[in-house]
This record gives C-alpha cells, sequence and structure tokens, in this order.
C-alpha cells in the first residue's frame, strides 16, 4: 500500500519542543501531521535525492525480487544500494523483505512504502 509521507524541516530544539508537547498531550497531532522530521531542507534533500529517487521508481515498477536483480537494472553496485536502501528503510521510505529462494537462501527483496512526500516548515 503506498502513502504519502509528511516530513517537517525544523531546528532540532523546535521538533524537541514540538515532541515533548505532542508527548505531554498540550499538542493534539493531526493525520497529516509530519511523521519524519530534518533539521534542514539539505539535509531532507540528502535523502530523497535524484539518484535515490530514481531508485525508487525502478523498485516501484519493475518489483526486482532481490538487492542482486536491483544491482543489474540500475547499474548501482550492490553495496551502494544496500548501504543506500538501509537508509531509505531507516525513514520508512521502503522496506527490505526476506525472500525465498529453491536453496533456502534469503534475499532482501526491496518494496517501496511511500509514493509522495509533503513538506512543510515554517520560515519565520
Amino acid at each position: 500500500m503506498m502513502t504519502k509521507l509528511n516530513i517537517g524541516i525544523a531546528p532540532y530544539e523546535e521538533m524537541k519542543r514540538w515532541t515533548l508537547a505532542v508527548a505531554s498531550g498540550k499538542i493534539k497531532v493531526e493525520s497529516d501531521a509530519p511523521k519524519l522530521w530534518f533539521t534542514s531542507l539539505k539535509a531532507a534533500a540528502n535523502v530523497f535525492t535524484e539518484e535515490n529517487r530514481h531508485l525508487l521508481k525502478v523498485i516501484a515498477e519493475e518489483h526486482p525480487q532481490s538487492i542482486a536483480e536491483l544491482e543489474k537494472l540500475t547499474q548501482r553496485k550492490a553495496s551502494n544500494l544496500s548501504r543506500t536502501l538501509r537508509k531509505l528503510e531507516q525513514y520508512g521510505v521502503v522496506r527490505l523483505v526476506e525472500g525465498e529462494t529453491p536453496k533456502g537462501r534469503k534475499p532482501l527483496r526491496p518494496e517501496v512504502m511511500v509514493d509522495s512526500v509533503s513538506v512543510s516548515f515554517t520560515l519565520v
């Protein structure tokens, strides 16, 4: 199931205040509230690079059954892909699922969990 990921951009202290206010019940979290926070637009842009967005598109369209298959589709080295996919998994953008093979080996199959990103931040 694809979903929209809402991200927020705020200085660390502002994120901390917001989180504490939510935890104490002072703020009710709306369904469209950010689920992921970055301290700058640059930090968010480092995750959602053009290269990573292309990788997500290939995964969504081609449904590779392993990182080795994704390596062939993208011409990127498996070590680079693994590192990138782990980072995207930490952010909830992809999920790595253990697959099955006749030999009992369990390759990791990437799945895209998010089809769009919405960014919110205050200017003042």
